[in-house]
């Protein structure tokens, strides 16, 4: 008898499946996860100007080379390495002895140039008199005028050699022309040195130390700021009209001091593409030194208020930037957002953004766009206080 015989019929089949599902429980939908939790804090609104930060170099207002304007044997030095020195000190002091014996000279040839001027004059008036007499020839006369000429012409020549020889013994001391602070003498007593022009000896350097000028370079997208903001009368300016600075220090905080643009160089350098700004930064303390490396801080922009956000908020999606809110309804919104400077540890939210919203500050990783979410507010809440004040 063929086997297919022996299964039970179709009809059968379907009755026992449905009867054996029957009598099974339903199960149930597994439990959902609760909302993430992020820490959410508004925007910091404060006043704010932009500024640029830039590579300066400190050099000092005036230099000066201390050099001989006489020659002779260098006899004494009056200053010691690194001091300060004030305008009309005696920084050297040169042999006087020949110039003081030169200096008599010179007067005694005034002497004698003037007693000859006198005997003259005397022979000048007795010639006059002897002509009118008809006792003394014209030529004569004429003879005794031109030797009084002659007389006051050596007397005014020897007065002066007199105040050359009077220049030459005060020359002997070398005095400082500018108020500042001196290097250490090139030249010790004992030497001699040069003052004939073109091989003056150089005997030391003196600089000024306050104010100091900073240099610093600029490029045109700066320049064009600037001239964009003075054009509409929106440039940034201290209490004189002009453009303010503050200079720093790395790593030395405490030399941080406001200064102003003194000038702008009238070229822009092909090679570099920038312009060479010097500022004047007062310097009483004298803890800046010139050749130092600094950096000075420009404003580009006016004063106005900003939305500022922690560095922690901000995500990069491909060669965008974005911040996740939270609405309402606590769920998470995704805004693309322009960004400006840091300042500290802050990021200035030029657009995409408005003042009291909740920006999500930790926790950006764990959510997406349009999930529910549970917020707890940050516990550092920032001060009135702006960030770089």
């Amino acid at each position: 008898m063929p086997s297919h015989k022996l299964l039970p019929p179709l009809p059968l089949l379907a009755a026992l499946v449905i009867a054996a599902n029957g009598c099974r429980k339903p199960q149930s939908a597994p439990p959902q996860p609760p909302p993430p939790t992020v820490t959410i804090a508004s925007p910091l609104e404060r006043e704010y100007t932009e500024e640029v930060d830039l590579s300066a170099r400190v050099e000092a207002i005036e230099t000066v080379e201390i050099r001989p304007r006489v020659s002779g044997y260098l006899s004494e030095v009056r200053f010691k390495a690194g001091q300060k020195v004030n305008k009309g000190d005696i920084l050297f002091l040169i042999d006087q002895r020949p110039f003081a014996a030169s200096l008599q000279r010179a007067e005694a040839d005034v002497d004698q140039a003037k007693a000859r001027a006198e005997g003259a004059e005397r022979d000048d008036r007795r010639a006059a008199t002897l002509l009118e007499q008809k006792a003394m020839s014209a030529e004569e006369a004429d003879q005794r005028r031109t030797r009084l000429a002659e007389a006051r012409a050596a007397v005014a020549s020897a007065e002066a050699n007199l105040a050359t020889a009077r220049l030459n013994l005060e020359y002997t001391e070398v005095r400082s022309p500018i108020t500042g602070r001196i290097t250490r003498p090139f030249v010790t007593p004992g030497n001699n040195i040069s003052g004939v022009d073109g091989f003056t000896t150089l005997l030391a350097t003196v600089v000024t130390d306050d104010p100091v000028h900073v240099y610093a370079d600029i490029d045109e997208s700066t320049i064009q700021r600037l001239q964009a903001l003075k054009a509409s009368g929106k440039l940034s300016a201290d209490a004189s009209g002009r453009l303010p600075v503050r200079l720093s220090i790395p790593d030395a905080p405490a030399l941080s001091r406001d200064g102003f643009v003194e000038s702008f160089n009238n070229r822009i350098e092909s090679a570099t593409g920038s312009l060479l700004i010097r500022a004047e930064v007062p310097n009483p303390d004298g803890h800046l030194i010139p050749g130092q490396f600094a950096r000075l801080k420009l404003p580009v922009s006016e004063k106005g208020k900003v939305l500022l956000v922690p560095e922690t908020a901000i995500g990069t999606d491909l060669a965008q930037r974005f911040l996740l809110l939270v609405t309402s309804s606590n769920t998470v919104d995704y805004r693309t957002v322009t960004l400006g400077p840091t300042v500290d540890s802050h990021r200035v939210v030029r657009e995409g953004l408005k003042g009291g919203e909740k920006v999500i500050v930790n926790g950006i990783a764990r959510v997406r766009p349009g999930m529910p979410v549970t917020t707890i507010p940050a516990t550092n809440t920032p001060s009135a206080k702006p960030p770089g004040a």
